[in-house]
């Protein structure tokens, strides 16, 4: 192991130390963690999308501590230790690269994704072999993922075992179907077939991205960033007259809307 690598492990391993440990360290355990693991895998994402590398080795480390934390947790409860999590990968990244690991030659890129799909279904089949219920297709995706990644995972799980449109005109009718059921629900008040069928669009959105070939978690936050740049140019003009949002009519924040569109399209040219 690299000595850095054991390095940080054996922190951990005193931290956690009951008699000499951190205080802190010490009571916590999986379930306390998960809020920590999930701030630091954004933290990694946003270092990533800023392109600030050091920030980046920075927040690689902190993500880094909360797995070994979690391993030294397992350890110590007699379940796992970090070398057997390495294994658990390096087992896996075989198995699911045949094309560089043994002989299986792939055509082109939809066949080599077709065996990682069938990898990973042989994988849950596997699993579920001594279950008493029988394996779902559906299996093994998070239900504590975001539900916009969460509703991508479960379509592309569908598709791959003949659930879906094979082409993307019949998307497109759905996505406004949906949109006109919206509209039915909202006529009639009822605020909870308004939220069934809300959650019907988005379900469907996210299948007409997958479609066309687009990240839906990746585009909504492009369009979010885009609404707020946006936004803040229109409070920067505001400002700069004098008044605040509140002072102005929809018709004077609208144009001034227009007025950013035009304004941050030519400054990123």
């Amino acid at each position: 192991m690299l000595p850095n690598t054991q390095r940080l492990l054996d922190l951990v391993a005193r931290l956690r130390n009951p008699e000499t440990g951190c205080p802190w360290d010490i009571k916590q355990d999986s379930n306390s963690l998960i809020p920590y693991l999930i701030e630091e895998a954004y933290e990694v994402i946003d270092a990533i999308e800023r392109n600030d590398l050091d920030d980046l080795r920075a927040e690689l480390g902190d993500l880094l501590l909360q797995i070994v934390f979690h391993t030294q947790i397992a350890g110590e409860q007699g379940h796992f230790q970090f070398d057997d999590v390495a294994e658990a990968i390096n087992d896996k990244l075989i198995r699911r690269h045949p094309h560089v690991f043994a002989d299986t030659v792939f055509d082109n890129d939809s066949e080599r994704q077709r065996a990682w799909e069938q990898a990973k279904a042989d994988e849950r089949q596997q699993k579920k072999s001594n279950a008493i219920t029988p394996a779902s297709v559906l299996d093994g995706v998070p239900a504590s993922l975001p539900a916009l990644m969460q509703c991508e995972k479960i379509q592309d799980r569908a598709a791959h075992f003949g659930f879906d449109w094979p082409t993307v005109e019949p998307v497109f009718a759905k996505v406004e179907e949906e949109l006109n059921e919206v509209k039915e629900a909202w006529l009639s008040g009822d605020q909870a077939h308004i939220e069934e069928e809300i959650g019907d669009l988005l379900l469907v959105s996210v299948n007409l991205a997958r479609h066309l070939k687009i990240n839906p978690e990746l585009a909504l936050k492009n369009s979010s960033k885009k609404f707020s740049r946006r936004f803040q140019y229109i409070e920067q003009q505001v400002a700069a007259s004098g008044r605040d949002l509140t002072s102005c009519s929809l018709a004077e924040l609208d144009a001034y809307w227009d007025e950013a569109k035009i304004a941050l399209k030519t400054n990123t040219q």
